[in-house]
């Protein structure tokens, strides 16, 4: 190129165009071309310049000096490449500074070059190269400044709401754990906005901070605002027109976590939706000022909410949901673990050991505040520690849940309870060593020995022994009676055989079918039973009753053909109905942890049966098809133990607990067992028949079948209108309320199928009372009445029998606890004021007196 040329090259493509024609033509003649190959170091950092150097063509990078880089740290970016037109060294040649990088080709290259003596004379020729670079500096120098100022600004107005790291990863293996990671990395990979929601103290928070820092902008900020304490305006998200800028501004392309979005005031929702929709927002603008225009954000948003906000949840373009701690038992060892290291390491502690009872007492515990109640937990028990000792049970006293209060496992007081449970003798040797030949024995008496209760002890062991032992082994033992009950060890004996003769796949249970019509099956066939018990004198007939043996019996063997398991037992049989309701008043259960089931067991042994695993036993599986988490009441547990020899886990437990706390805590009420409920509250006036002709001067016919057949039936049916005469009372009242005062706030009435078991108590004990008699009276006979069936004389054997007075003491106090129980039972189920529930009250004192005046 000629000087023209060269000139006019200059004034296009460098920086030299600032300076006036006459200096570039001074400057022309003096250019050399030179070329370098690709990887020369043109110039080296901190060395004093040999010349400028003008790139021609080619490619070139400049690498800042090391002190320098130290000095920005994370400010710049370490490699610059350079443009043609670029010029290097020009700045230290006018300060007489060494240069401040390290040139490197890249490619082959072209330069126009001037050495550092010409062109320093140059510099002195021409003072306007000076002035004019001067000027430059001056006016970068002050861009500089004003950036400073606008940092330092944008700094103290994040500063308070900064989050400067995530404090945790995700903890755990579970699959919620594995899911949650992954959602965290798919949100970190992009800037769409995200939702974050679940309960109280998940840490939601926390993991809004993983996606920012995760994510290619973690040197961005990220920031997180309290939505509770934002100004209606928004003025400190947006900021005011014409005036101080906002957070949104101030973060730039950073990351903006609003918090508890729930609590968002209701004008700002449209603004939030707008900029989760557009990424623009409008600055408030002072009172009588139009809106200025709206601006455009370069945050990220991510929202942290406990509840649905549907006028956001539409806008947000990704959902992310943190499960609660109480379905992620898996990961509660690895959690543990995990605080304990962070407050020993906190409060230089030692690290102590934490035993799988204390595991798995956490992990039978909801966590209602999760893991901030986990964690605080954690720390409270290290801290209360002695030095050297085991994290164990009794440190975590607190964490246990509203199912497990007031609760004591027996199992954990006594081993060798426990080992007597699980071991063959309960209940599988007790039934085919004894209670299988006691029955063949107890049946062939009542067939073929003397057939008065007076003369035939297995008569008088059936009615006067076996009736009032059950009854009052129910608040106890519960449904104990059902794991040595004869009838279904019979059916078990007779389906072994028959799959052992004619080896085939027995029905599955008919659920649905059977939870629908069973219980009315059972209470149609206890009704028939009582009605022949009455009118065929089956009390004082032995083969009669030694028929109604058999008949249940048969049912037990007959579904035990068809159908897996305990079939007949579960939803057929009548002894089995009447067991499995009064066994609700029990105070002991039998449970598992739920934790400790969701959290370590796969095979599901203790329902489904299988192999031996660790100290789980070979089982078949529970005989009821019931899981024993998942029992909300007694009515469905025999208390076999087939589920705590089979759990490997230790996580069946047998409990001590209030009496009946099931009927108002977990309970779910059933139509037709109040219907059998009704009808066994029935049964004590159908008994106490004579009586009741004697107390009324009745002169009824009973000798003549139909006459004593149609007042069995009227008194199965009649007393059972009392109870329901009181709930029409109840709805009559609240109607009667509500046309008095229509704005007032009244109560509804709770359905019958829920008020109905709140006379529990009381047909247990009525029915108890009755049978006293029997059992004081003529149960201390049995065994003269032993000799007596095998054509012995009883004479002067030993007797214990009551004293009149001292049986109707007795059953006096028996029918006052059993209807003060009743009336607290109605209060704890209905949750109603005493007074709101007086009529049902008062049906149960009638109910009380009418018991008395029959009975003692």
């Amino acid at each position: 190129m000629d000087v023209p040329q060269l000139v006019t090259w200059l004034q296009e493509r460098t920086p030299l165009t600032v300076l006036s024609e006459n200096v570039l033509s001074a400057i022309a003649p003096l250019l050399e071309e030179r070329i370098a190959g690709p990887d020369q170091v043109l110039v080296k950092a901190e060395t004093q310049p040999l010349g400028i150097y003008i790139l021609q063509s080619g490619q070139i990078e400049s690498q800042p000096s090391p002190k320098l880089t130290t000095k920005t740290a994370g400010k710049l970016s370490p490699n610059l490449s350079l443009l043609p037109g670029s010029i290097i060294n020009l700045q230290s040649l006018i300060l007489n500074q060494p240069t401040r990088e390290t040139v490197i080709t890249q490619s082959e290259c072209r330069f126009w070059f001037i050495n550092s003596e010409k062109m320093r004379a140059l510099i002195a020729k021409y003072p306007e190269i000076t002035q004019v670079f001067s000027q430059q500096l001056a006016e970068e120098l002050a861009l500089v400044s004003s950036q400073l100022d606008f940092e330092q600004e944008r700094a103290y107005i994040l500063r308070p709401y900064l989050v400067t790291k995530a404090r945790r990863g995700i903890v755990g293996r579970s699959r919620y754990a594995v899911r949650l990671r992954q959602q965290i990395k798919q949100a970190s990979d992009n800037r769409q906005s995200v939702l974050i929601f679940g309960e109280p103290g998940l840490g939601k928070d926390n993991a809004a901070a993983l996606i920012h820092f995760g994510s290619s902008w973690r040197r961005e900020p990220i920031i997180k605002i309290d939505c509770s304490t934002l100004q209606v305006s928004g003025a400190e998200l947006f900021g005011r027109a014409n005036g101080k800028f906002g957070l949104i501004e101030a973060l730039g392309e950073g990351t903006l976590v609003l918090n508890n979005v729930q609590e968002l005031d209701e004008q700002l929702r449209p603004a939030i939706a707008q900029l989760l929709k557009n990424n623009t927002y409008t600055p408030v603008p002072r009172a009588d000022e139009p809106a200025p225009p709206p601006k455009t954000s370069q945050a990220r948003i991510i929202l942290i909410s406990e509840k649905t906000v549907p006028e956001l949840d539409s806008v947000v373009e990704q959902r992310i949901k943190v499960p609660p701690l109480r379905v992620r038992k898996r990961d509660l060892e690895d959690q543990v673990k995990y605080y304990i290291s962070l407050t020993c390491r906190s409060k230089g502690l030692p690290k102590p050991q934490v035993t799988l009872e204390a595991i798995r007492r956490l992990q039978a515990y909801d966590f209602p505040n999760n893991l901030t109640e986990l964690e605080n937990l954690i720390r409270r028990a290290i801290l209360q520690l002695p030095e050297g000792q085991a994290l164990t049970e009794e440190i975590l006293w607190p964490s246990q849940s509203k199912k497990k209060q007031l609760r004591l496992n027996l199992l954990n007081i006594s081993p060798r309870f426990r080992r007597f449970l699980r071991s063959p003798w309960w209940p599988d040797r007790l039934n085919y060593w004894f209670v299988l030949p006691a029955f063949t024995f107890v049946v062939a008496v009542l067939f073929l020995g003397p057939q008065t209760r007076s003369e035939n002890f297995a008569l008088n062991l059936f009615w006067a022994w076996w009736w009032p032992g059950v009854l009052m082994a129910f608040p106890f033992v519960g449904r104990l009676w059902c794991a040595v009950c004869p009838f279904m060890i019979y059916g078990e004996l007779v389906q072994k055989i028959s799959l052992w003769l004619f080896p085939r796949e027995l029905k599955r249970w008919p659920r649905q079918s059977a939870e629908r019509w069973g219980g009315w099956f059972l209470f149609g066939l206890f009704a028939l039973i009582l009605l022949w018990e009455e009118l065929w004198n089956l009390q004082n007939t032995a083969y009669l009753s030694a028929c109604l043996l058999l008949l249940i019996t048969a049912g037990a063997i007959i579904f035990s053909l068809l159908f897996e398991r305990r079939f007949w037992c579960r939803y057929l049989c009548p002894i089995g109905g009447m067991n499995g309701m009064f066994a609700k008043l029990s105070m002991t259960e039998l449970r598992a942890q739920q934790g400790t089931c969701s959290a370590e067991c796969t095979t599901y042994q203790c329902y489904k049966g299988g192999p031996a695993k660790g100290e789980g036993q070979e089982t078949w599986g529970c005989p009821l098809y019931s899981h024993p988490a998942q029992l909300d009441d007694n009515r469905d547990c025999v208390l076999c133990m087939t589920c705590l020899k089979a759990c490997p886990h230790r996580s069946v437990e047998v409990n001590l607990r209030p009496p009946g706390i099931e009927l108002w805590t977990t309970h779910k009420p059933r139509s037709y067992e109040v219907a059998l409920l009704l009808l066994l509250l029935d049964l004590v006036f159908l008994h106490r028949l004579p009586e009741i002709q004697s107390d009324l001067g009745l002169n009824w016919n009973l000798e003549n079948f139909w006459v004593h057949a149609t007042v069995s039936v009227a008194l199965l049916s009649l007393p059972a209108l009392l109870p329901l005469l009181a709930q029409v009372t109840m709805g009559l009242l609240h109607q009667f309320q509500t046309w008095i005062n229509p704005k007032g706030l009244h109560i509804r009435p709770r359905p019958f199928v829920e008020s109905a078991y709140g006379y529990l108590p009381l047909v247990l004990v009525g029915n108890l009372a009755h049978y006293l008699d029997l059992g004081l009276g003529e149960g201390g006979r049995l065994i003269p009445v032993a000799f007596a069936t095998f054509g012995f004389s009883g004479e002067g054997l030993p007797i214990a029998v009551a004293h009149p007075a001292v049986l109707q003491f007795l059953q006096g106090v028996t029918l006052f606890v059993g209807s003060s129980l009743s009336v607290i039972l109605t209060q704890k189920i209905l949750r109603r004021s005493f007074w709101s529930l007086l009529p049902q009250h008062l049906a149960i004192l009638a109910l009380t007196v009418l018991f008395w005046q029959l009975i003692v």
